[in-house]
């Protein structure tokens, strides 16, 4: 059990961290659907695609800076207890 709400603790911390970096981000982008016409994609599905994959790709890269900022913070709390 100890195990499961260690993982969701380091869950809530992660979603926080994402959360602070995504309100450093300034406008947030979110994902077209069927070529809603954002960003001048209008009609054109290999360009609202390509569109939403690199939207995806930036939520990646705040994630994973997320997990890396939690597991640094880990590792220097730990080092210091």
């Amino acid at each position: 059990m100890a195990d499961s709400s260690h993982s969701a603790e380091r869950r809530r911390r992660i979603h926080d961290l994402v959360l602070g970096l995504l309100a450093r981000q300034g406008e947030l982008e979110l994902l077209a659907g069927d070529g809603a016409g954002i960003g001048g994609v209008d009609g054109d599905p290999a360009l609202w695609l390509e569109r939403n994959r690199r939207v995806v790709q930036r939520y990646q890269a705040l994630v994973r800076s997320a997990i890396t900022l939690d597991a640094l913070i880990d590792q220097e709390v730990g080092r210091h207890p």
